[in-house]
């Protein structure tokens, strides 16, 4: 029997209303029990977690991990060997492979890969469209059947009547349909936020309306057809308003934001002398809707934080901004820049950003895990709180270094991730 006693530690557990000192044991990948001083015979490994943060394991609704077809920026074993190492035991991956993931061998092929590399959980987000094309439904079904725990296009679905399909499709499966909010039309070529910043150093702006319209256009259909939705990387005051405001309606309506929308604004994007590693989409935001993402976050209108890990090969990220591609990688510094700009920002507390990071993308895709309740999968993330860490993108476990971040000093980290019951990473390992 395989068992691993974590003791001393402070367990956090917003699924069972949990913040106290207390041991877990673990026994053949799940979670036996929970309580305080757990006797155990001598011969059970012992994990001493005293002044740390014992939490669920942490999940990753929103990642890019490129295998099939985009080796270069990402394999399945680089992304999970950064997902643990950034405290996360679950990543669901997005489905702009190439093929595509829009029919079952590729999802199946994720997931075999996945097993092979037997770290962190991978649950594969199959397409909306056959061929991210946006004109026909993929085969939704028979990639559920396969393994896909979602479905939705990496990119924009302009159109409505394929929209309202797939919400009406789903609901035979009971999976959300994910949504990347943008009007095409509107962003028009955009390469950041359109305000005053872009204006005053030139660069073709996307404005807040290019999201909102796409979020109220989905939330419509939401009613309409009583679909689920989840609505990903939302970035504007005008898109939470609208989510705040399903929610009341009681609409199946979830959300997540990503770290980058309540770290950084416009602004930083002009200091950094038109770097493309702040070329992200959606674009880095105004003040004002920095501050809509941290009351959202506050308040319960999101429902998760992703890390919207989106590598990018360095020779297309040393292309003219203009022609450079979007994206930044996330996996190993959203767990870290959620504690020290949330947590020690004062923006959040510990509970909130566990329930964040756990239990909220569990219940958005239904998935297991997410709690520390008996039974459970003995998926464990551990946190240092007083952790010093610098971005230090040469260390990154992924395959590629898009990164705003490098160099930043950060208070707060993930110091062992535990999947199945066994430990995959530690910092001091």
């Amino acid at each position: 029997m395989q068992r691993l006693l974590i003791r001393n530690g402070r367990v956090i557990d917003p699924s069972q209303s949990l913040d106290q000192g207390m041991d877990v044991l673990l026994e053949d990948g799940h979670v036996a029990r929970i309580g305080e001083r757990i006797r155990v015979k001598a011969e059970t490994p012992v994990l001493d977690a005293a002044g740390l943060v014992v939490a669920p394991g942490f999940i990753d609704l929103n990642a890019h991990l490129c295998e099939p077809g985009h080796e270069q920026r990402e394999t399945i074993a680089s992304g999970c060997r950064a997902a643990v190492a950034g405290g996360f035991t679950a990543v669901c991956c997005s489905a702009d492979t190439k093929p595509v993931n829009d029919e079952p061998s590729v999802t199946a092929f994720i997931l075999e890969r996945a097993r092979d590399v037997n770290l962190a959980r991978v649950y594969p987000v199959g397409a909306v469209s056959h061929g991210l094309a946006g004109t026909e439904l993929a085969e939704i079904g028979e990639m559920v059947r396969a393994g896909a725990v979602a479905v939705g296009d990496p990119g924009p679905v302009a159109n409505a009547q394929l929209m309202r399909r797939a919400l009406e499709y789903t609901r035979s499966f009971d999976i959300p349909v994910t949504s990347h909010a943008e009007s095409a039309g509107l962003s028009d070529g955009g390469l950041m936020h359109e305000g005053v910043v872009s204006t005053r150093i030139g660069l073709r702006g996307m404005p807040a309306a290019a999201e909102e319209v796409v979020v109220a256009r989905d939330l419509m259909l939401v009613r309409l057809t009583s679909g689920r939705l989840h609505l990903r990387h939302l970035s504007t005051a005008g898109s939470l308003e609208a989510v705040r405001a399903a929610k009341a309606e009681d609409l199946a309506v979830t959300c997540e934001v990503a770290p980058h929308h309540f770290t950084l604004t416009d602004e930083d994007l002009a200091g950094a002398t038109y770097h493309t590693d702040w070329k992200i989409n959606p674009p880095l935001r105004s003040s004002e809707h920095v501050d809509a993402v941290k009351q959202a976050l506050y308040d319960g209108t999101v429902d998760a934080i992703a890390s919207d890990h989106t590598p990018q090969h360095r020779d297309d990220k040393e292309l003219d901004f203009s022609e450079a591609p979007f994206g930044v990688v996330g996996l190993e510094t959203a767990v870290s820049l959620a504690v020290d700009r949330l947590v020690h920002g004062k923006v959040i507390g510990i509970g909130r950003l566990v329930r964040l990071f756990s239990i909220g993308p569990a219940q958005a895709f239904r998935l297991p895990g997410g709690t520390l309740r008996p039974g459970s999968p003995a998926d464990v993330t551990i946190l240092d709180l007083r952790r010093r860490v610098t971005v230090d993108p040469n260390n990154f476990r992924s395959k590629s270094r898009n990164t705003p971040f490098a160099g930043l000093k950060l208070r707060g980290a993930p110091v062992v991730t535990i999947v199945g019951g066994r430990i995959v990473w530690r910092a001091d390992a």
